[in-house]
């Protein structure tokens, strides 16, 4: 019985060490976010444009039980709030009148006493009419001023009267809507409910062909686009669906966030042990079976973080004596054939004499390993 040897999936993008390609891969993750931002902003321009539910705005008002009544005490309320209006300008004008005529008097009661001062130093006994005169001058600005007060005593007393009507008026508008309160509500939820369905119908199937393309055409030439779409469906989920998600007391988004927690962490661990277990099947290879079928340019990343290209841990690469990874066996370090230098076995060819490694000679001219990498 003959065992299927592990072969690794090539993926259509690759990490290299040529520095046009970076630069071509930091232009293509560029085009991915360009599109995802003109599929962003037509997403947000269909959502904004979904038809609304209901031709009129819908308030309180709407679900009252008399109706009739409902709108007679807005209209007291309206009248009363508008008498108290007229009212509020009456009182100003009158208090400007007192505070004008308040001013008169004292400025004739200062003139008076000025007056009085004088006379009483000059003894003018002629001058006894004049007193007369004056104080009775005095008295008609003070008689005045009373009257402006009672006047403006009386104002206030309307005004007074005007606020205690409209807070009548405004206790039983505020009982009709406590009892129309709960229909309100209900109709709330609902139209809540409502627009999230629609927009669920139309982010969730956005959702899941990102899902099914970013699983099956992640790896190939359309990458930026896949990524870029992907990117769309993930903020049209988190923008346009997951505000309108119904609240219900906050039971709802609990429960939601606690299946979508349960959903991505059965599927980190799912990932996590295939990922082990793909890992374990490749160090049940032979040494030179991992190095044919690993990347070349990934495993040379690997190197310089200081990394095992076959089983990922952590390795002291500036240790002249390793030359195989203690952990899975692979085959790290060679000295060369030709110069005996020192050097990675995952090189192409010899840093110091240019030789060509036996591996990448049988690659390059055996056509079983050319069409297993193919």
């Amino acid at each position: 019985m003959t065992t299927k040897a592990y072969t690794k999936p090539k993926p259509a993008k690759t990490k290299s060490g040529r520095q046009p390609e970076k630069w071509f891969r930091i232009f293509l993750w560029i085009v991915s976010f360009i599109f995802a931002g003109f599929l962003i902003g037509l997403g947000s321009k269909v959502v904004a444009d979904l038809p609304m539910f209901t031709t009129n705005e819908t308030t309180i008002e709407d679900f009252v039980a008399d109706h009739s009544a409902y709108k007679k005490l807005q209209s007291e309320r309206d009248d009363a709030e508008n008498q108290k209006l007229g009212i509020d300008h009456e009182w100003e004008q009158k208090n400007h009148e007192l505070i004008t005529q308040q001013d008169t008097y004292a400025n004739a009661r200062e003139s008076f006493d000025n007056w009085l001062a004088t006379r009483s130093v000059t003894e003018q006994s002629d001058q006894n009419p004049e007193v007369i005169k004056r104080t009775g001058e005095l008295d008609t600005l003070k008689a005045q001023e009373s009257k402006l007060k009672h006047e403006l005593e009386a104002i206030e007393k309307r005004q007074l009267d005007r606020r205690h009507t409209i807070e009548n008026i405004e206790n039983q508008i505020s009982m009709m809507e406590a009892d129309a309160m709960n229909d309100y509500n209900k109709y709330l939820n609902r139209t809540e409910f409502t627009v999230f369905m629609y927009r669920l119908v139309i982010t969730l199937p956005l959702l899941i062909l990102a899902w099914f393309l970013f699983r099956r055409y992640r790896h190939t030439n359309a990458w930026p686009f896949v990524w870029g779409f992907g990117f769309f469906a993930t903020f049209v989920f988190f923008v346009e669906l997951v505000p309108y998600l119904p609240n219900y007391g906050g039971y709802v988004r609990y429960g939601v966030g606690i299946i979508m927690t349960v959903f991505i962490g059965k599927y980190a661990i799912g990932a996590m042990n295939a990922y082990l277990e793909r890992k374990r099947a490749e160090e049940a290879l032979s040494s030179s079976e991992r190095q044919s079928q690993m990347d070349y340019d990934e495993a040379h990343a690997k190197i310089a973080r200081s990394i095992c290209p076959s089983c990922e841990r952590t390795l002291d690469f500036g240790n002249t004596d390793l030359d195989f990874c203690p952990h899975c066996g692979i085959h790290l370090f060679e000295h060369c054939s030709n110069c005996q230098t020192r050097k990675s076995a995952f090189n192409h060819y010899c840093f110091k004499c240019g030789l060509a490694t036996k591996d990448l000679t049988s690659q390059m001219f055996d056509p079983a390993v050319a069409s297993t990498k193919n």
